[in-house]
Formats: structure tokens, sequence, C-alpha cells
């Protein structure tokens, strides 16, 4: 069965109290985690994780790219500090780059301030490049990140937060022979894997606001804005 069937596009989300499900399309959730940190796994998590390790195929000691201080990038930097790799991060807020570095990122970079990051990002990893790019903008910056990216290196690109489509000077592709590989959040296996790593290092998600069920419209408009650090939920008593 090739149609896709995942929730929230195009079948309903989860937005409400009570929802039947099948027992294969649940997991375990980590014992340590509260229910509205255990809400963050299924979406922006198992995206992290499959980037990182089934398509990025990292290992300790590399180095990372991420992009942003959203819900996948702030798992990104958690996975890859917690698997030993080095990450470089950027944000278009200072104090958001300060709170990265907080929590495990060896270098940060304002893109905004830095529109060419790409060549900065070569000239922090000493002309090497980076391993790994978990690009989550899109094509307005695949541009800078097929420049920070070694040879050989890899970018996963799963997101177009900034713009789907952009001129792109593709010689970089081949000449640094370089895999940009496409992907959507993951398998059960990748979510299962996952959630035995977040509970041995009992890891935290970070979650950046917490609204109720009737404040939902103000929940989608927070993140619309960017106003958030880390994942945006919503809590529903279904007890009343």
């Amino acid at each position: 069965d090739r149609i896709r069937r995942t929730l929230g596009g195009p079948l309903d989300g989860t937005l409400c109290e009570y929802m039947v499900l099948s027992q294969e399309s649940v997991v375990a959730v980590p014992a340590h985690l509260s229910a509205e940190e255990a809400a963050t796994l299924p979406c922006a998590a198992v995206t992290a994780w499959n980037a990182l390790l089934t398509h990025g195929e990292l290992q300790a000691g590399q180095t990372v790219l991420v992009q942003g201080s959203g819900g996948v990038s702030i798992f990104a930097l958690q996975f890859a500090s917690m698997l030993g790799a080095q990450v470089i991060a950027t944000s278009s807020r200072d104090e958001r780059l300060k709170r990265m570095l907080e929590m495990g990122a060896a270098s940060v970079l304002n893109y905004r301030k830095e529109p060419h990051w790409g060549k900065l990002i070569q000239e922090m990893t000493d002309g090497w490049g980076v391993d790994l790019v978990v690009e989550v903008a899109g094509a307005d910056s695949l541009q800078q990140s097929l420049q920070a990216v070694r040879i050989g290196g890899r970018i996963i690109l799963l997101g177009v937060l900034s713009a789907a489509a952009a001129e792109l000077n593709i010689i970089p592709v081949f000449m640094k022979q370089v895999r940009v590989q496409g992907m959507l959040v993951g398998s059960r296996d990748d979510f299962e894997a996952m959630n035995r790593a977040v509970s041995l290092h009992r890891l935290r998600p970070t979650v950046g606001q917490v609204f109720e069920l009737e404040e939902a419209a103000q929940a989608l408009q927070s993140m619309q804005r960017g106003d958030h650090f880390g994942k945006i939920c919503i809590r529903i008593d279904s007890d009343g």
C-alpha cells in the first residue's frame, strides 16, 4: 500500500481529546518523560534521529550543522551531542544561539549577520567543512549548505521553511561529491530505537511553550511567527 496514511496530512491530526488507533501505530513512551515531552517525539524527534543516524550515518567525532531553533534542529543538536559529534548551530537570534551553546553546540553563528555563512563554516572547520548538514530551510539556504559541507559529505534535506524553489548552482554537488538525501520522518523501528536511546540517556525534549486546548489558534499563530525555541505543545485534558 503506497498511499500515504500519515496523521496530520493527508489524514486528520491529533488535536482531539480521544482517538482510535491501531496498536501497530503506537509505541511505548520513555517512562521519565512528561506527557508534553513525549508528545514532541513522533514527528520532530524521529525526523532528527533518522536524519542523523539512518540517512546521515553519523559517527562520533564528526561535525554536524543544524539550522535554526525549531523542534527538529534542537533534537538534532541534542542527539548529535549525545552521540559524541561536534555541532555547529545557526539562528537569526543571538539569544537563541546562546541557549544552543548552553545545550552543547561547539560553535554558533547568526545567519542574518553572516549571509555567506557557508564560507564562514569552512573557515571555522579549518577549510574542511562539516560532515553532515541537517537542512531544514530549503532552497534559500541550500547553496550555503553546499559550501559548508565537506568533500564527500551529506546534506539531509527535510524541510522548506524558507522556500521550495530558488536558483541553485549544482556544480558543488558533483565537484565535492556531495550526497543530497531527501527524507520524511522515519519508521516505527527508528522510533523505537530512538526511544531506547532517549531512555538510556535520560534525554529531555525542549518544550518551548505549552498552550491549553482552547488556545490552539494562539499556538498555531505562535508557530507561524517563529516565537518558539524547541517544540510547541497543546495540553489536552481528556479527564475534564
